[in-house]
């Protein structure tokens, strides 16, 4: 016989339906290695996709010095604001959280709105890319029948992968990234008896596309902040998230600095055009042979699912988390079994699917606009933060006075207004279109929280300001918390 329950040994009873069921164990947190592996797939995934730069550079000066420059620039402000802010608010949401409480609801939807727009586009980009690589050897996916079928399949067995559980999704990606990084291991050890140091200093201005250079520089080094909607999932978030942040750093600009160096300076690069997406497979055959170039490719095809992955939990998450602080209706924040948000999930993977036929293109210029808009209110949150919180606990705080959180601000908030700034006219339009859609979405859910049509699990204040973080609350069911008092 089983267990007896507690409330039949109070009444001598032995009945067999009353033999207790263990409850559930709770889903295992992330540590520091798989989250270090979800911030490398939010922001790079490997140096698949770098090629662009050389061609938009007009060779590969611009290309090493960007990829020197921008992370200084660019990458190492935003990862310091995500890892001060994240420890400060450990909970799903991430950057929803940090806006709300600086500024209110309504910008804080707002951000929630567009970060999961452009996440969305984003992810759309990694199936086409999967069979794009699959393509060059099997031609079959060229059929417009056989590659929706095939981005239909791949679609729904990722999305399955992400409901079975975070901790899963974690410790694939870190073999992913082993998997996707090895070859270039190789090819940049093999590439050092070829390399000319003089090769680095091509360039030729006049073959420079400045739009496309900015564009790609952007995209393959923005997304830091990502990881954080999913901060309430991870262990012990206010000293892990600091750690993984840096270690990720570190590691996606070696992945794009190393197999460039060896890339360019193995081969004459006197015609850049030739650096376009997948290149890399091409320098793999001249520096190793055909096996190199195959084991770049299927690198890369699996590259995208692990960027997929990534993104899909980080976008699921952001979801459960604004269902959590109040911001849309409680069946967002409803969880499976397995600790997923499954309807957050579902709508991230039909969204995929929707914007799945725009071209390449089209969407790194709409998701870098709307990332922009994003970025520019979590700068301004941080700093009023700085201002408005001083005694806000800080578990890592950037060693800087509010003065040198400005000035750590303005390099990074430039390179936004610049690449807003290269924008088409199409892409203004339909970014200001989101905009419209998102400041009419707000008061539409607004008007169903009054009028009680829908669940919501808690009532949305008007500030977030005073909202105290789980961390200062007992816990029972941590799968089960509010994120509102």
């Amino acid at each position: 016989m089983g267990e007896v329950s507690a409330t039949a040994a109070e009444d001598g009873s032995s009945s067999p339906s009353s033999v207790a069921i263990p409850p559930r164990p709770p889903p295992k947190k992330l540590a520091v290695l798989p989250l270090i592996a979800l911030i490398f797939y939010n922001v790079s995934g490997g140096p698949f996709g770098v090629e662009d730069s050389v061609s938009a550079g007009g060779g590969p000066l611009l290309s090493l010095l960007g990829f020197l420059v921008f992370p200084l620039l660019w990458s190492l402000p935003e990862a310091l604001v995500t890892a001060e802010l994240a420890a400060s608010f450990p909970e799903n949401g991430g950057y929803v959280l940090w806006i709300s409480s600086a500024f209110g609801s309504f910008w804080g939807f707002q951000e929630g709105f567009w970060k999961w727009i452009s996440g969305t586009m984003d992810n759309a980009l990694y199936p086409v890319l999967f069979l794009d690589y699959l393509r060059q050897s099997l031609p079959l996916f060229d059929h417009p029948a056989v590659r929706t079928l095939a981005l239909l399949v791949l679609t729904a067995a990722l999305t399955f992968l992400n409901y079975r559980g975070l901790n899963i999704v974690g410790l694939s990606a870190v073999a992913l990234t082993a998997f996707s990084l090895s070859p270039f291991v190789v090819m940049s050890l093999l590439a050092i008896p070829r390399i000319r140091p003089r090769r680095w200093l091509a360039v030729n201005l006049q073959r420079a596309n400045f739009r496309g250079y900015f564009n790609s520089m952007f995209w393959n080094l923005n997304y830091w902040d990502k990881a954080s909607t999913l901060a309430g999932e991870v262990e012990d978030p206010s000293r892990t998230f600091p750690r993984a942040i840096f270690g990720a750093v570190v590691l996606v600009m070696a992945s794009y600095l190393i197999p460039l160096l060896a890339g360019t300076g193995a081969l004459d690069v006197s015609t850049s055009e030739e650096w376009t997406d997948g290149y890399f497979a091409q320098v793999g055959m001249v520096i190793g042979g055909a096996w190199l170039r195959w084991w770049i490719q299927a690198a890369a095809a699996m590259s995208n699912m692990g960027l997929f992955e990534a993104e899909m939990s980080s976008d699921s998450f952001q979801l459960l988390g604004m269902s959590e602080l109040g911001m849309l209706p409680a069946i967002f924040g409803k969880r499976s079994k397995y600790g997923t948000p499954t309807i957050s999930i579902m709508c991230s993977a039909t969204g995929v699917i929707i914007l799945s036929w725009l071209s390449f293109q089209e969407i790194i210029e709409f998701l870098n606009f709307l990332y922009s808009l994003g970025m520019l209110l979590e700068f301004a949150a941080f700093i009023k933060l700085r201002i408005k919180k001083p005694d806000l606990h800080r578990p890592y705080r950037i060693p800087v006075e509010t003065f040198g959180a400005v000035v750590l601000c303005i390099p990074p908030t430039f390179l936004l207004v610049l690449v807003m700034c290269l924008a088409s006219m199409r892409t203004f339009i339909v970014s200001g279109s989101v905009m419209l859609i998102g400041f009419l979405i707000y008061p539409a859910i607004e008007h169903m929280r009054n009028k009680k049509c829908v669940k919501f699990i808690n009532m949305l204040p008007k500030s977030c300001s005073d909202t105290p973080t789980v961390q200062n609350q007992e816990i029972v069911d941590e799968a089960s918390v509010s994120l509102l008092p």
